[in-house]
């Protein structure tokens, strides 16, 4: 017998079916060519980038660059401005749009590299944040990666973005608002029964990586700092160890079945409460007609199932 679960906080549901993972494939994917001498972000070819914007020093060369994405979804262009009328609202899509290299190393990728490495990469980010955010119009700076065919990416070579935009997210508004519905912060609540729980995934002292209760994706993982932090400028120099610890745990279980994944990175608006987190979403099912007509999921993969999967 299938289940059905809510998410803890918002208002979306998600169907368990296990038996889904039986049904026969017909259609088999096609591999992307790997070629690193055309490669946009391999050392060689630096000059087919936009001028960069910053490294991380290595020797005689880099570890980490970044610079603007050559073919952006947003730009800092017209005005900030959305104009509505009756049911019409557009405007200018405003923004900066980055792409941070995370290594030199063509056929490496973010899972292979060292945890060190990681968490300067999350460095990366804290400084990325920080600096588009200071910038006129801005409201939220997304950081995200995508990797594999399936995460809807373009290019090989391991690399992050960060969208600067002039609007926030309706999902980062929507957690901001659950939580209001609460005395103290839920997640800090969800974050002491997870770590008793089976869908315990990855646990310091600092750091607790789960599956949530009612994953939308197969072997979905959230990646939560115990203590109550609400941007990555607060974190420590520990906390952000532990944090690539457990990303890179989840990467290499994920690499093992060559599975392709998202992660973001969701923090707290300013005068807000939310609880600074990550989340991975594994990309192994393709949404369909239900997904899309009810925006409630169907999943295959019971997150207990999928927290044994990571702690084997």
């Amino acid at each position: 017998m299938g289940i059905i679960r809510k998410d803890y906080i918002l208002d979306r549901w998600v169907y368990y079916a296990a038996e889904r993972k039986k049904r026969p494939r017909e259609l088999k994917s096609i591999e992307s060519k790997d070629n690193s001498k055309t490669c946009f972000f391999c050392p060689w070819n630096t000059h087919l980038t936009p001028p960069e914007i910053g490294r991380v020093e290595y020797k005689n060369g880099w570890k980490l660059r970044w610079f603007l994405n050559k073919f952006p979804a947003v730009e800092k262009k017209g005005k900030p401005i959305i104009k509505s009328k009756k049911y019409l609202s557009e405007g200018a899509s405003y923004g900066v749009h980055e792409v941070i290299v995370e290594t030199q190393h063509h056929k490496s990728q973010l899972a292979d590299l060292p945890v060190q490495q990681i968490r300067e990469l999350l460095e990366v980010y804290k400084i990325r944040i920080r600096e588009l955010t200071k910038l006129k119009g801005i409201k939220y700076v997304e950081i995200f990666k995508n990797h594999g065919k399936d995460a809807g990416t373009s290019l090989v070579h391991s690399h992050s973005q960060a969208m600067a935009l002039a609007q926030m997210p309706s999902l980062v508004i929507e957690e901001s608002n659950a939580i209001k519905k609460y005395r103290k912060c839920p997640y800090c609540e969800i974050i002491k029964t997870e770590s008793k729980s089976t869908r315990r995934i990855f646990e310091t002292k600092n750091v607790i990586a789960f599956a949530p209760f009612a994953s939308r994706f197969n072997y979905e993982a959230w990646i939560f700092t115990k203590q109550h932090k609400k941007t990555m400028e607060e974190l420590e120099e520990s906390e952000l160890m532990n944090l690539a610890a457990a990303l890179k745990k989840i990467l290499v279980k994920l690499k093992k079945i060559n599975a392709s994944y998202n992660f973001f990175i969701h923090y707290s608006p300013e005068k807000e409460n939310l609880h600074f987190h990550i989340e991975v979403t594994p990309r192994l099912a393709t949404w369909g007609g239900f997904e899309l007509s009810t925006n409630a999921i169907i999943n295959s993969v019971l997150p207990e199932d999928a927290a044994r999967f990571y702690r084997r």
